[in-house]
């Protein structure tokens, strides 16, 4: 089987349209089409089913598409592994939330300058679905993700997942809302004092409203989320002038008026991801950033 054709079925089994893998690879649908019937043709099996206006993989097609998951990945990390001892060179694009970037991502970064000149780094700041969703396409090389315990992040194959760090969470209220509170220690408590308030989601990533919704059922109602914000100095501000209450790291350097109830029993924490394609880690640029990381935890 030609490897470049499994590429098409690969990426058709992933994205369901030949109108979008001609996007990612930059070819037409009719390549697309030909490139798969002749895979057809050489494994002798049917490949794809019309479905309504397009095609759809038959059994035959999903089960070649895991072994081509497999084939494709041992494939690059073969190339990269040809040299292993190669100086690592090139240019590393990493996508990733704030946070990780400025704490994990940063001094690495300010290292590689002088240690290694010659490997460039270009940043994007991006939200975990955002920064997958181009590590899959092959527009990034590293995703740096997170999600919490109470709400784990689903991440399909063909991608290797090295844990970073982990913090708690619990959430943010006014001062004078803290001082009078007198729940008891577990999380629900903590939720179903502030039942009648507004709650503060994050515009971009519905983890935290999962989290919020999760906690709140326990304590047996239902936020009400109204408001949504990405910055953390943003929920702040949402929470000192009294719109509503959000999640915040306990770790973060304290605000003058706002007080992080911890959450316990359950207890909340934040998890930081590095994620690649599977096959890909072993690229020297990337395996050294990767293991700068990995000493870093």
């Amino acid at each position: 089987m030609d490897t470049r054709r499994l590429q098409y079925h690969y990426e058709l089994a992933r994205m369901g349209s030949m109108r979008a893998v001609a996007d990612v690879l930059g070819t037409t649908t009719s390549t697309v089409s030909q490139q798969i019937a002749q895979l057809s043709r050489e494994t002798g099996a049917r490949l794809l089913e019309p479905d309504g206006r397009g095609v759809r993989l038959t059994p035959a097609g999903r089960r070649l598409a895991e072994h081509a998951r497999t084939i494709l990945g041992a494939i690059d990390a073969a190339t990269l592994d040809l040299d292993p001892a190669a100086e690592p060179s090139g240019t590393l694009r990493v996508a990733g939330f704030a946070t990780a970037i400025r704490t994990t991502l940063m001094p690495i970064i300010k290292e590689l300058a002088v240690d290694h000149p010659a490997v460039g780094i270009v940043v994007f700041e991006h939200e975990p679905a955002e920064a997958l969703a181009q590590l899959a396409v092959d527009d990034i090389d590293l995703a740096l993700t997170y999600d919490y315990n109470l709400a784990p992040d689903s991440v399909g194959p063909g991608v290797e997942t090295l844990e970073l760090w982990s913090t708690p969470w619990g959430l943010g209220v006014p001062n004078g809302d803290a001082e009078r509170f007198a729940g008891g220690p577990g999380a629900a408590d903590v939720f179903s004092a502030f039942r009648d308030r507004d709650w503060i989601g994050n515009s971009r990533n519905i983890a935290d409203e999962t989290v919020l919704r999760l906690l709140s059922s326990m304590a047996g109602f239902a936020p009400a989320m109204r408001h949504q914000a990405d910055s953390l100095d943003l929920v702040e501000d949402l929470v000192l002038a009294g719109l509503g209450v959000g999640l915040l790291p306990e770790n973060r350097p304290g605000k003058e008026g706002i007080t992080i109830l911890p959450l316990k029993n359950p207890g909340l924490r934040l998890r930081a991801f590095a994620r690649t394609r599977a096959g890909r880690s072993a690229w020297p640029a990337l395996a050294l950033v990767l293991g700068r990381m990995n000493q870093c935890r």
